[in-house]
């Protein structure tokens, strides 16, 4: 009877703890204690952990005026899109060994397809062929923020309304994909692009 109590108690145990990580109801800063004789519910079922790396867009369109001076008609900004598979994948090969493209996360390029992100995403759906714009790359306002910042002067007629960063002028790897309202560019009309991505500890 008492091992019989005790099995009880180990998987009653077990689905409380699979309940709060699918709910967030976890203590943040550490993973809560297995039970003993096992981690997974009786079924078999398997316990995941997800984290998010939270990132901002903003989109600020400039256009000359009468004086010839830019000024701000428009402005976008989006907040935690789809960070890709393919810029996971590439953080966890540049712990094992390193290569310098790691480094150049900040080749700007935009787009005129609004299909939904995906983190599957590997390139903007539909890019508008200009060449990509190289942007800054520089701490955010916090010391686990990377910014980078890039102005794009459009040479033809687009309605842009995704955003990619990537860490070549061409092909390689997409940090991220964000879709956003169309902004209509004309000729001479330019786009200032800031993306932030926190890395954030656990507090």
């Amino acid at each position: 009877m008492g091992k019989f109590i005790q099995d009880i108690k180990r998987r009653f145990a077990s689905n409380k703890l699979e309940f709060k990580l699918k709910h967030g109801l976890a203590q943040r800063g550490r993973l809560p204690e297995l039970p003993k004789g096992g981690g997974v519910a009786a079924g078999g079922g398997k316990v995941n952990f997800a984290g998010t790396l939270h990132t901002k867009l903003i989109a600020r369109h400039l256009r000359k005026d009468a004086d010839g001076e830019y000024q701000e008609i428009g402005k976008r900004e989006v907040l935690n899109k789809k960070v890709t598979t393919a810029f996971v994948n590439d953080i966890v090969d540049n712990l094992i060994a390193e290569t310098s493209a790691f480094g150049d996360y900040k080749y700007h390029d935009s787009g005129t397809s609004n299909q939904a992100e995906s983190n599957a995403d590997v390139g903007l759906i539909t890019p508008c062929g200009e060449a990509r714009t190289t942007g800054t790359q520089v701490e955010g306002s916090q010391t686990y923020e990377y910014k980078s910042v890039a102005t794009h002067t459009y040479a033809g007629t687009f309605g842009i309304v995704e955003h990619g960063l990537f860490n070549a002028s061409s092909g390689v790897t997409l940090m991220d994909r964000t879709v956003f309202a169309v902004i209509n560019v004309i000729p001479g009309d330019k786009i200032e692009f800031t993306f932030t991505i926190q890395f954030a500890a656990e507090v």
